[in-house]
């Protein structure tokens, strides 16, 4: 199945709010993030569901990708707060592949450096840290049905937004 781990956009500044949780998307962070979630879906992409950190900020990009088409479904999943773990994730993803119909395409909406890390967990097993996901940006893996994804997902993609601009 394909994954594809998608950064929040730009955010309002950090001073600005006595709870980071409650941090909007800015005016250019929300017109950012719109052109990107039409450029994936110009590209055909769809996603069968997305689950959003619950910070304000990506259930306001999960709702962009939503609003463009990208998916009909849009679920908040505690872990992809900042700090979540992945383990977590991956035993719902175990399961929700269990009771899947047919390949499926999901999107993670989230924080760096988590989301990299995730990613870099995915593919080798373990966070090296290495990985960057600018605001808006995308990484895409393919995830093994057949086995647990940690140290055995795929890399086909990790773009920054301006390139999809």
């Amino acid at each position: 199945m394909e994954l594809y781990l998608i950064r929040h956009g730009i955010a309002a500044d950090r001073e600005a709010y006595a709870n980071d949780e409650e941090r909007p998307l800015t005016d250019k962070g929300r017109q950012k993030t719109d052109k990107v979630a039409k450029q994936l879906r110009q590209k055909g992409l769809h996603f069968d569901l997305i689950l959003s950190s619950p910070l304000v900020r990506a259930k306001e990009t999960a709702a962009i990708l939503q609003d463009v088409g990208l998916s009909s479904q849009v679920e908040e999943f505690t872990s992809l707060a900042p700090d979540g773990d992945i383990n977590t994730w991956v035993s719902w993803l175990q399961e929700w592949q269990q009771n899947a119909k047919s390949d499926r395409c999901i999107a993670l909406v989230g924080h760096q450096p988590d989301l990299g890390n995730w990613a870099e967990t995915l593919v080798w097993g373990e966070a090296k840290e290495k990985l960057v996901l600018k605001k808006a940006g995308v990484i895409g893996l393919n995830i093994p049905e057949t086995k647990i994804p940690i140290g055995h997902s795929e890399l086909f993609l990790l773009i920054s937004p301006k390139w999809l601009l």
